[in-house]
Parts: structure tokens; C-alpha cells; sequence
């Protein structure tokens, strides 16, 4: 079945921690796994960032809602257990809590009424149709800016030269670690003579191997017969590694024959190519910065 969101988590987690004095978040999230009976594969999806596990978001915000309306408490970090006030309401349970169940408790709507207080748009508070937590609906919005950044900067490529493409090209490999400094990087690529390569850059600072570059500012599909030049330059030159770059992008042909032959070839398109420009900082600069914190269970904890 699909992952489910995190008001239909709450009850059978809820349910589950009736059952145990104490349940840690691990333990609580492989049972809710067995009991939606959720696949490796949909145990593994994540995040669009990549940093955490979408059932895992899920399992967390649902214990997160139950906590605020008093149904489950967490004494310290990763452990939660069921209260009194959990325990009387399971005698007689909804067929699903929500976040609209739960404004019926005190604690709970304090909470709402602190939040309106910060967001004081009413669509801001939990609604019984909201599927998505915090987290996935700030991603998604991540990926949209993102995805428009990227679609700028392939833009700005193919409206500047074709030597600012092959430079380009240098000062992100060297951006990703590769020729040691640019000045290094733009003292090895040269113009080899051979129609199918564009430069050499040293794959280290020491210059232990080489890799043969191609560069290409196109808007067509690259095919297979490009690739196939490239790979004739390359023998010519025993070399072993070779990256091809484009602004556009690669024919299914290309791509499968690149996967079968010696040399090593590496393909980057241009979607490839701004999305590595975007995690090296290359071309783009930051706008603002948001951190996201939790509350420190463990600073709450008192020892005497």
C-alpha cells in the first residue's frame, strides 16, 4: 500500500503504545511498518532533500500531534508512551484521529491557539485533509525554487558563447575537486587538435590520470555518432576517462553504447549539468537561509 500520512498514523500508533510501558521511535516505526505492511521500497522513499525517510517524517509528526494534545508523552529523546488521558480515549476511539479530533483536548488547543496567534490565517491550522507534514510541504517548495533556478541557468548558458561554455566546464570540475585550482585547470585544458576533444584536466592536484573533456553548447539530441568520435579521439590518445558535456540532452542510444564501452565515459546534460552547478554554487548565490529546530528533549530532563 502507499505511505500514509500522518493523521492516519496517529491512531494505530496510539493503539500500539497502549500496548508497551514504553515504546522507543525506532521500535514504533517497524511495527507501524508491519501494520501498514509498507514495502523495502516504500520504507526507503525519502524526502526530496534526502536527509530523512518519508514514513519516518510521518511517524514523527504524528507523534509530535499526539504529544501536543496530551494523548502520548516523550520524558526524553526517541521515547514515548501512552497517557491516562491516551488510554481513556482508545476505551471508546474515532475511526481515525485527526488534527480536528484532537482540538476537542485542552493542551491542543492551546496549541492552535498560539499558532493562529503567529499565523493568524485560519487555513495555517491542521486540517483533517492535510497529508503532507511541515517538512514535505517546505521541500516541495525547495524543489519548485529550485527547479526555476535551474531552468534560468541553462538558460544563461546557451545565451553566452560557446567559450564560456568550455571555461564553464572547467570551473565546475574543478568546483566538484578535480585539476586542483582553476588556474591549474585552465593551464591543463588545451585545445588538443582532435575534433572529438575539447581539453584535458588532471582528475587530481598531483595529476595521476587525465580526464579528456567534450564540450558541447547544443540544442539538438546528442546521438550515438558523437559519442562514437568522442570514444575514436580518446583511443587516439589512450585515454581512459572522458566526460561529455551538453546543454542538451543525450539520445537513449548514446546513453546505452557510453554504459558498454572501454574508455569510461561520463554523460551530463544539461539538467544534470545546472543541478551540479547548483549544489557547487557555481553561477548561483544564496538569497536566505532558514534552520529548522526541534525541541531538545534531553535539556528538559533534570538530574540531581
Amino acid at each position: 500500500m502507499a505511505i500514509p500520512d500522518f493523521q492516519s498514523i496517529m491512531l494505530p500508533m496510539l493503539r500500539l503504545a497502549q500496548g508497551r510501558t514504553e515504546y522507543t521511535m525506532r521500535e514504533i516505526r517497524e511495527d507501524l511498518a508491519q501494520f501498514f505492511r509498507l514495502t523495502p521500497e516504500e520504507l526507503a522513499a525519502k524526502l526530496p532533500s534526502g536527509h530523512q525517510g518519508t514514513f519516518a517524517n510521518r511517524v514523527a509528526w504524528a507523534k509530535t500531534h499526539l504529544t501536543l494534545a496530551g494523548l502520548l508523552a516523550s520524558p526524553k529523546r526517541g521515547i514515548l508512551h501512552i497517557t491516562s488521558l491516551g488510554k481513556n480515549m482508545l476505551a471508546n476511539p474515532p475511526n481515525q484521529i485527526t488534527c480536528k479530533f484532537l482540538q476537542q483536548f485542552p493542551a491542543y488547543q492551546q496549541f492552535l491557539s498560539t499558532k493562529k496567534r503567529s499565523q493568524p490565517t485560519s487555513s495555517d491550522l491542521p486540517s483533517d485533509k492535510e497529508t503532507e507534514t511541515p517538512e514535505e510541504v517546505l521541500e516541495a517548495a525547495y524543489e519548485r525554487l529550485r527547479a526555476e533556478v535551474a531552468a534560468s541557468l541553462l538558460q544563461h548558458i546557451k545565451d553566452n558563447s560557446w567559450e564560456f561554455f568550455e571555461h564553464l566546464v572547467v570551473k565546475l570540475l574543478v568546483a566538484m575537486g578535480y585539476g586542483g585550482s582553476f588556474r591549474d585547470a585552465g593551464q591543463a585544458t588545451r585545445k588538443t587538435g582532435d575534433g572529438g576533444i575539447d581539453g584535458v584536466i588532471k582528475q587530481d592536484r598531483l595529476g595521476l590520470d587525465s580526464i579528456y573533456l567534450q564540450a558541447k553548447r547544443w540544442e539538438n539530441v546528442v546521438g550515438r555518432p558523437e559519442i562514437q568520435k568522442f570514444v575514436g579521439a580518446l583511443h587516439g590518445q589512450r585515454a581512459k576517462k572522458g566526460v561529455f558535456i551538453t546543454t542538451s540532452h543525450f539520445s537513449t542510444e548514446a546513453k546505452d553504447y557510453a554504459e558498454q564501452i572501454d574508455p569510461k565515459i561520463v554523460l551530463i546534460d544539461g539538467a544534470e549539468l545546472v543541478e551540479l552547478m547548483i549544489d557547487h554554487n557555481l553561477g548561483v548565490s544564496p538569497v536566505a537561509t532558514y534552520v529548522i529546530k526541534k525541541v531538545d528533549t534531553d535539556f528538559f530532563a533534570e538530574e540531581y
